[in-house]
This record gives structure tokens, C-alpha cells and sequence, in this order.
């Protein structure tokens, strides 16, 4: 029986590859004097930013813009003011901006709209090293549009509203009210508290009966462009979508890749502006009746000048109770990150994050995610990757047994499956029945091979979205890679290849090259597969698999590229293992021939399929007949 044997040749052209990578890392890597430089910048850089933070200023405390009297200078902007929202009595006050801030959130509200027209992360960067803001620079609009009492339409991102700032313990209370007079006015409440990303937010209207109509609903709009915080703007726009919880508790999304999708819900409870690895949600205590959801995708290809990802709309009608509005809601604004959204189980936002769908989903939210927090609070980001990789092989390792035993047991039977397809090469269905009954009375399964495959699936997929979503990966560096959660670059590339990109990734290619390394060893198993009719062409699928993942993984997550590149690794030396110590192909071949000796009893699935063919065989003939 002759056994296919590694050509040794291959496996020192792989050695030298893989050393020829290792001596370009170590021919990269900076200079003592080099790394000396850029950590004095860096700390030059830390002191500059800590200095600015520290400008006398008294903490926690908000800035107001406090109203001002109009003079002569505004006479013509009074003018049209009061051609506007003035003609309806509502004050006007100075144009500014009142600051709340926390320990982890910046927020600026104007006094014209009283919205949020500033939110920044305090302590974040995007990838080149400007701080993260979800709200900024006019990319966001908030406001609500009312039906007057003489049939006419009042928007209130044209009411100027008065700011008034209070302490509730350690909580920041903002009071924004566009006024007629003191009892008289339309409010928009923010409270803040500490050190949390969650800001209480109340609209409420008092004596507003005999300006407003009260009897039709009020439309609440809420529109935002998602602002760019990724190196690759394609990657980062793939994990940013519209989601929303409604019926419920059904968590639903809006498609990421389309141009346009549109949809309208019911009983939704929360709508999260997902920008990847930060969120900007708008949560409600009583659900919203009907919503008309909208996603636009702004990103057309991989570009560097890309400032925006998605733009996402939503429409509601908030109901009058007694002649007055009184609605409460909540703002998040920060990071995609479960242990941080967990704090809030009682609104559910936690389930904004793409965890996966099904059982997929439920491993990477309770397996994996908590198992890796774990690792990495005692670990190096890229060590913790490298010690799950070997737990999850180490794991699986049975499920390789079982697929390697089955394609032991299919290459024991290739001779035999050879001289029935040669005797029978012209009875195709005489040919599937004989190698059947092969099968069967070798008790060899030809599925049993697919179907531990099958079980590694909800692992692999769950993994798969693991790695671009999990937000303990983000800026953790490893090795070269300088964020885990972003693409690694080796070198950049003069021009861009079509579907590859502009720079070289290494993680990817060492994946690729232990990819074919794997099914090389795998391969060869399965190659006597192709001789039955339908079989695919495995030579071309151990060629174009690593060509597939060299392309596809370019732009990827480094840390999911590491991951595939040590899970191969295990899983060849695992093989090997079993391959050298653990089975013999002449016992396995002993104990086939002992079971074909063994009388078998059809099972009821093994008789049916045998009549069904019979009948088709039967009726092949009758038809040669006539």
C-alpha cells in the first residue's frame, strides 16, 4: 500500500520562507536609539496633552454660556427671529454652548436647539491619535417639529433655549428651556453622572396648550453621519450598522453593505448608531410606537480621505398626556464594549453588539469573550490570542481524531473503490449501490468525516466574530502589529491592488502559507474522493484556499489573522501527532477486513435507500428495453 510521504523538499522551501519572514521582522524592527526617540516624543506628546487637560478650570464642573441682552448690533437677526419661532412668543437668548463633562465624557449642548452638538471620548484616539468624538462639527441633528394651535409648523432646533445648571449629589442636571414665560416653556433635561457614559435625558413641555396643538403627535428626528475612527475606512464601515431592540426585545439591523436600506418598526426601545467600536444610542423608558428607520452607506471603496461611514436617520411621533409632553430617554455615547454595556442590563444595550446570530452568537458572548478577558487580564494582548488558539485546538482535538480516523479508513479503502469504479465504470448507479455495500460492510461511514467539520463550525464562525468586534483588541499592540483589531503593515505599497490593497500584511501570509502547509497533509487523504462523480477538484481548493485567505485577511484584524495562523499550526502538528503515534493504517485496515466478514443488518434508512436504488435500477432496464 503505498503512502504519500511529505516531499522534503517542500517542507525546507516552507522553513526557509518562514525564516526569511522572521529576518525581515527582526531587520524591521527599530533601533535602540530609534525606540529611545520615539518614546521621549510620545511622553513629550503625554505631557503637552495632560498640560492642556490641566488648564485651570474648576473639574466636573459646566461651562454656561448665560444669556445675554440683545442690543442694537442684533436688531436685524431679532427682526427675523421674531418672524420665526418669535411670532409664537418663545424668547430669545445669546448663541452658545453649555459644557458637561465626567471623568469619561465631553459633551457640549447649544443653546440654540438645545441639543448635543459635541460628544468626545476623553480617553480615546482613533488610529492617528486625534481624539474620538461621535457628535462634532455639525454632523448630527436632534430636534423635534410641533403642530401649532393656528396650523403651522414650529421646529425646535429654531427655539433658542436658556440654560440653568444644577448638582444633584455627584450628578450634573443641564436644564434647557426655550421659554414664553417662566411657566411657560418647552425643557430639555440632561443629567449626567459620574464616570458613567449614560446621560438621563427628559423632554417635557408646561403651558404650552395655547401655542401648540396638542392634539397631533409630535415628530422626533434624530439624524447622524458616523465619523471615521479606523486606519481602513472599508473594514471599519463593514462593523458599523443601525441596530435597534423593538417587539419586544427582537434585536434587528439595518444592512452594512447596501446603499440604502429603509425599514419602519414598532415598539422599539432602543436605536444604536453602531460606529464600530463606539456607539451612539438613544434609548427610551416607554417604547416608541412606530419608528422609520434609514441607513446610508457613504463608503464606496478603501480610501484615506474618507471622513464618514454611514448616515443613519430615524422618525418618531412622541404623543401629548394631558396637553404636555413628558417622555423620558437616555443618551449613550462611547464604547462598543460589553463590560462597559452591561451596566445597563435593565435597557438590554448590550445587545447593540454583533456578537453573531444563533448559538454562534451565544459562544462568542458567554465563551469567549469572558474566557479572553481573562487571559488578557494577566496576559499580553497577543499571548492571550496565542494561549485561547491552543486551549480551543487542544479542545477540538477529538473532532480532529475522528475526521483524520474516517480519512484513514477511506485511503484503506481506495483500492477497492478503484477496481469497482473501473468494473463498473459504465453502471453508474450498479457502481454507487456496490460502494455502498463496501461501505457498508466495512462499517465505514464516507460522511463521518463531514460531520466533525460540521461541529467545528459554530466555533470557527463565533471566532470569526470574536476578533473584529471585541474591543479589549483595540490598540493592543503584538509583535509588529501595532493594533490587533486593525490590519498589521509590513510595508506599503506605491499603488493599490484591486481587492488586496495598499500595504502588505504579514500575519495573513504566514496564515496562508500554514493553510497550505495543513492541506498539504489533508489533501492527499481525500484525493482518491475525486474519483467519484461530483467530487470537487481538491488539488485546485488546497491552492486557491490560502490564495483566498492571503486576499480576503489583508485588511482584516491582525489579531484574527494570529489566530488562524497558530490554530493551523496545532491542528498540523495534532495531525501529525495522530498520523505517527496514535493510528496504524495495517490495524485499521485488519479490523475493516474482520467487519467485512462480520454479517451486517441493514438498518430501515440502509434498506430504503437500497430498494429506492433497486427501482431505479429496475426501471433503467425497462427502459433499455423498450
Amino acid at each position: 500500500m503505498e503512502e504519500k510521504k511529505l516531499d522534503l523538499n517542500a517542507i525546507i522551501g516552507f522553513v526557509l520562507i518562514f525564516g526569511i519572514l522572521l529576518g525581515w521582522m527582526y531587520l524591521r524592527q527599530p533601533s535602540p536609539e530609534e525606540l529611545e526617540a520615539q518614546k521621549a516624543q510620545q511622553e513629550q506628546q503625554a505631557a503637552e496633552e495632560k498640560a492642556e487637560e490641566e488648564q485651570p478650570k474648576t473639574p466636573q464642573k459646566a461651562i454656561i454660556a448665560q444669556p445675554e441682552t440683545i442690543n442694537e448690533k442684533d436688531s436685524t437677526e431679532v427682526a427675523d427671529y421674531q418672524k420665526s419661532v418669535g411670532a409664537f412668543g418663545f424668547t430669545k437668548v445669546a448663541e452658545g454652548t453649555t459644557t458637561l463633562e465626567n471623568d469619561v465624557l465631553y459633551l457640549e449642548v447649544a443653546n440654540r436647539g438645545g441639543q448635543i452638538v459635541t460628544a468626545r471620548m476623553k480617553n480615546f484616539v482613533t488610529f492617528d491619535s486625534v481624539p474620538v468624538y461621535l457628535v462634532n462639527s455639525g454632523n448630527a441633528d436632534f430636534g423635534l417639529t410641533f403642530s401649532t394651535s393656528d396650523n403651522r409648523v414650529l421646529e425646535s432646533q429654531e427655539l433658542f433655549f436658556e440654560p440653568e445648571l444644577t448638582t444633584n449629589g455627584d450628578n450634573q442636571v443641564l436644564s434647557m428651556k426655550a421659554k414664553i414665560s417662566p411657566s411657560q416653556f418647552l425643557e430639555y433635561r440632561y443629567e449626567m453622572k459620574e464616570n458613567e457614559y449614560l446621560v438621563d435625558f427628559t423632554i417635557r413641555s408646561q403651558g404650552l396648550s395655547q401655542v401648540l396643538n396638542t392634539s397631533k403627535p409630535v415628530e422626533l428626528h434624530w439624524k447622524l453621519q458616523g465619523i471615521r475612527h479606523n486606519k481602513s475606512v472599508q473594514y471599519e464601515n463593514r462593523y458599523t450598522r443601525l441596530t435597534y431592540n423593538h417587539d419586544d426585545g427582537k434585536i434587528s439591523k439595518l444592512s452594512e453593505s447596501s446603499e440604502l436600506d429603509e425599514e419602519t418598526e414598532e415598539a422599539v426601545r432602543w436605536l444604536s448608531y453602531r460606529q464600530h467600536f463606539f456607539s451612539s444610542i438613544l434609548a427610551t423608558d416607554k417604547p416608541f410606537a412606530t419608528v422609520a428607520l434609514t441607513s446610508e452607506n457613504l463608503v464606496e471603496q478603501e480610501s484615506k480621505e474618507e471622513k464618514f461611514t454611514k448616515a443613519y436617520t430615524s422618525q418618531t411621533n412622541l404623543e401629548f398626556s394631558g396637553g404636555e409632553l413628558s417622555h423620558q430617554m437616555y443618551w449613550y455615547y462611547g464604547p462598543t464594549d460589553v463590560k462597559i454595556l452591561d451596566d445597563y442590563k435593565e435597557l438590554g444595550l448590550a445587545d447593540s453588539i454583533p456578537f453573531g446570530w444563533g448559538i454562534f452568537g451565544w459562544i462568542n458572548r458567554y465563551v469567549f469573550t469572558p474566557f479572553y478577558g481573562f487571559l488578557s487580564s494577566f496576559l499580553p494582548y497577543g499571548i492571550a490570542i496565542v494561549v485561547m488558539t491552543i486551549v480551543v485546538r487542544i479542545a477540538l482535538s477529538p473532532v480532529t481524531y475522528k475526521s483524520y480516523l474516517s480519512q484513514a479508513k477511506m485511503k484503506v479503502l481506495k483500492p477497492e473503490i478503484t477496481e469497482i469504479n473501473e468494473r463498473l465504470k459504465d453502471n453508474a448507479m450498479k457502481k454507487q449501490q456496490e460502494t455502498m455495500k463496501l461501505y457498508n460492510k466495512a462499517g465505514v461511514n464516507p460522511m463521518s468525516g463531514c460531520i466533525p467539520a460540521l461541529l467545528q463550525l459554530p466555533i470557527f464562525y463565533a471566532l470569526f466574530m470574536f476578533f473584529p468586534t471585541s474591543f479589549e483588541l483595540r490598540q493592543k499592540s503584538f509583535l509588529w502589529a501595532e493594533d490587533l483589531s486593525s490590519y498589521d503593515t509590513i510595508f506599503n505599497l506605491p499603488f493599490t491592488i484591486p481587492f488586496y490593497g495598499d500595504h502588505v500584511s504579514l500575519f495573513p501570509i504566514l496564515a496562508s502559507i500554514a493553510i497550505f502547509f495543513y492541506m498539504t497533509l489533508t489533501t492527499g487523504q481525500t484525493m482518491q474522493m475525486q474519483q467519484q462523480p461530483g467530487m470537487p477538484n481538491m488539488k485546485f481548493i488546497m491552492y486557491l484556499s490560502p490564495l483566498l485567505m492571503l486576499f480576503f485577511f489583508n485588511n482584516y484584524a491582525s489579531g484574527l489573522s494570529l489566530y488562524y495562523f497558530i490554530s493551523n499550526l496545532i491542528t498540523i502538528g495534532i495531525m501529525l501527532v495522530i498520523k505517527n503515534y496514535i493510528l496504524d493504517e495495517d490495524k485499521i485496515h485488519a479490523r475493516i477486513q474482520e467487519n467485512k466478514k462480520k454479517p451486517k443488518k441493514e438498518n430501515r434508512f440502509q434498506r430504503k435507500m437500497r430498494e429506492m436504488m433497486e427501482e431505479a435500477e429496475t426501471q433503467k432496464r425497462a427502459g433499455r428495453r423498450k
